[in-house]
């Protein structure tokens, strides 16, 4: 197994893979969470590879070797221009994976843990080309959890560096991301949840109603859309959903 460090145009990324794969190989773009990093999530990349799928794991903006130095308010109030960043970057990724030969035949998933899975799902609105999707403590009510952040900065007594008008027009934009407004975007392409009951951070019961009211578009394929709840869990990723995870995308691509 080999973990190469490569930059693609301003990314900076870890790419991880076999000897023996080729063009024809599967791909996961696997995305980190808020204030994490590309290598923190290398646990992932190891059962990947395993199971015969290349990895590439990007640095968010300000994150990891993008790291600017923020502190966790200044970071909070970019988290939205972090994920639509991500979401663009993703595309461009995809596109090196095609020219530099690494993709011919081969799908491509997207799959990514909390801030990860949040552009996951932005991903899968809007574009077409992902093959398959793990989406760990990820929401798709992009405006409502961003009423919700909004609001604990107003709690602390802070200011918001915002007028109404940006706030709003932050608000357009993160709707038109949404899948829960588009799930006809979906297109019936493998989507597997996983998340802690008892998570504060990201809130479960978005993602579930979601996963509930778009299993109708599943009727033929139910096996393709699939949730996993850790009762026990928070806003941590345990084992067994992490190789749940693994084991999809590797069915899936």
């Amino acid at each position: 197994m080999n973990i190469s460090q490569e930059k693609w145009g301003n990314i900076p990324l870890l790419h991880i893979y076999d000897e023996k794969m080729d063009e024809n190989t599967p791909t996961v773009i696997f995305l980190h969470g808020f204030e994490s990093a590309k290598e923190h999530n290398l646990h992932y990349a190891y059962n990947y590879v395993q199971n015969g799928l290349r990895v590439i794991m990007p640095d968010a903006i300000l994150h990891g070797e993008r790291d600017e130095n923020l502190d966790q308010v200044q970071l909070s109030l970019r988290f939205w221009e972090i994920v639509l960043t991500n979401i663009e970057e993703v595309n461009f990724l995809k596109e090196q994976l095609h020219e530099r030969g690494l993709v011919k035949n081969g799908k491509i998933g997207v799959s990514g843990t909390s801030m990860g899975g949040i552009t996951t799902l932005g991903c899968l609105t809007v574009y077409p080309w992902v093959d398959a999707a793990a989406v760990m403590m990820g929401t798709p009510n992009y405006v409502d959890l961003a009423k919700g952040q909004l609001q604990q900065v107003e709690d602390l007594g802070m200011k918001l560096p915002m007028t109404d008008e940006e706030i709003q027009k932050l608000y357009d934009t993160l709707a038109y991301f949404e899948i829960s407004r588009k799930p006809e975007k979906l297109a019936g392409r493998p989507v597997f949840f996983w998340h802690g009951k008892k998570d504060k951070t990201v809130p479960y019961a978005p993602a579930h109603e979601f996963f509930e009211s778009a299993k109708h578009l599943y009727e033929n394929d139910p096996e393709n859309w699939q949730h996993m709840t850790s009762k026990s869990s928070g806003h941590q990723v345990n084992r067994k959903g992490m190789l749940a995870n693994v084991e999809w995308m590797a069915r899936s691509l």
